[in-house]
């Protein structure tokens, strides 16, 4: 089992790549424990600042006296040898933390509820704390993504609860020790760290076996994976509490009568002996009641009253690029979403057939990684294909070298519906000229796409001022 470290043992901490939005989260609330934090990022950004004003000494761009008196350094897993501080750091011979093993330290004392999952771990993260802190409970939280409800992607609270995002995508998620642990869905994804389908598997296995005596596992009874892993922990640990939660029948806090309600989305949620609630939350599509009913188990959980843990799920508008409302121009509305994986793209397609409601859903989407695409592409045109038309990007690379023979006309040749391949600089006119007053267009993927959308927005402004 991974060694956790002590908060007052970590001495002066220096964070590399501090402006991304997971160690900045790490800066954050290792700065309002009283802890002496510098740190550096490639390049200047509005986050910076933030840090700066709680007290952060910060540099931009990496050279090696930056470290200067450091005594623990923190790394993303971006952050690799040849990077001049790092290098610095192994030199000296300091303490070096993967980001997670940041987060963990900040944990200690608390009662830590963890979400994970392939898709909705940010969205269900939010939530939790959100609903928590409307509740007045006043929760730690640190989540993977800028959240306008929330007003900041982490926060040092007064309470006992830390609310933390787990990301699975490098396995850091087993250096966390949660009291509670979320299970959103767990499907095939980040092949290129695990290289199969069993290893994702049995990672989240793991995951969920780092739970105490009497701990808490919510699992999401509508997914095969995380059904599969709440029957097994259920044999295998039963000093566990297990819960699920889903539309199907057997589940534990069951969801049933789904439907829109004006712009936002209801449903009757049951659990117990009979008891009943109704949930109305502002985010469109069942997966996101779902991400709900999960936050309202852990509500429960922590002594809400149902009506309390319901309106705090109802009040809360969304996390950043999570089906991300943009503007709307000549009748057309614009949305974008971070989805780079197919569920969560079909998810986000229903999600804007329920907002389209008579008019087309438009999408201009661009595959992220080469190894995602080779593994995935058939998927992504399958989800993709329910949309009325789709134009891709060539694919985000991010961290990855081309692979030969990998790009995105694999996911094009798959599609069954209008569209095709486009270019960076004509997307905007493209997706803009095929659209009339009362459709959607989504900007879809977890790289640059999402500046697409303001474009798409100012070529429609163009067209309903002429």
């Amino acid at each position: 089992m991974q060694e956790l470290h002590s908060l007052q043992d970590l001495g002066n901490v220096h964070l590399l790549g501090i402006g991304g939005v997971g160690v900045s989260a790490v800066a954050r609330l290792m700065l309002a424990r009283g802890l002496a934090v510098s740190g550096t990022d490639a390049k200047e950004l509005p986050v910076l600042d933030d840090l700066r004003a709680a007290g952060a000494r910060i540099a931009v761009g990496y050279a090696a006296e930056n470290l200067g008196d450091a005594e623990t350094v923190v790394i993303s897993s971006i952050i690799k040898a040849g990077n001049p501080e790092y290098d610095e750091a192994v030199s000296r011979g300091l303490r070096i933390l993967h980001r997670s093993e940041g987060l963990a330290s900040t944990m200690e004392g608390h009662r830590v509820i963890a979400v994970a999952g392939t898709h909705g771990k940010t969205t269900t993260t939010s939530l939790i704390a959100y609903m928590l802190r409307a509740a007045g409970i006043s929760p730690t939280f640190a989540v993977g993504a800028n959240i306008v409800s929330l007003g900041v992607n982490a926060e040092y609270g007064q309470g006992r609860v830390f609310v933390a995002e787990a990301d699975e995508s490098d396995a850091s998620f087993l250096n966390y020790r949660p009291d509670v642990t979320v299970i959103t869905n767990i499907e095939a994804d980040h092949l290129d760290h695990y290289g199969s389908v069993e290893a994702v598997h049995q990672a989240f296995y793991e995951f969920a076996s780092l739970l105490p005596e009497s701990g808490l596992l919510i699992c999401c009874g509508d997914d095969a994976g995380s059904q599969a892993l709440a029957v097994r922990m259920r044999r295998e640990r039963p000093d566990l509490r297990v819960q699920t939660y889903g539309f199907a029948d057997d589940a534990d806090r069951r969801l049933t009568d789904p439907h829109p309600r004006g712009n936002r989305f209801a449903c009757s949620l049951e659990w117990g002996s009979g008891e009943e609630a109704e949930l109305e939350i502002a985010l469109p599509g069942n997966h996101n009641l779902l991400n709900a009913a999960a936050g309202f188990a852990v509500g429960l959980d922590c002594g809400l009253e149902p009506e309390v843990a319901t309106a705090g799920l109802g009040a809360f508008t969304g996390a950043a690029r999570r089906f991300d409302f943009r503007g709307e121009a000549a009748g057309v509305r614009v949305y974008d979403d971070y989805a780079h994986h197919p569920t969560e793209v079909q998810a986000a397609l229903h999600a804007a057939r329920a907002v389209a409601g008579e008019g087309s859903v438009h999408v201009l989407f661009q595959p992220h990684l080469f190894s995602r695409t080779q593994e995935l592409h058939a998927g992504f045109a399958a989800a993709l294909s329910e949309a009325d038309s789709v134009h891709v990007l060539e694919i985000y690379p991010a961290r990855e070298s081309p692979i030969p023979g990998v790009t995105s006309e694999l996911v094009t040749r798959g599609l069954t519906t209008a569209g095709g391949l486009v270019g960076r600089d004509e997307a905007a006119g493209v997706l803009a000229d095929g659209a009339k007053a009362g459709d959607v267009i989504m900007t879809i993927g977890a790289g640059d796409v999402t500046e697409q959308a303001e474009r798409i927005l100012g070529v429609l402004e163009e067209r309903q001022g002429s």
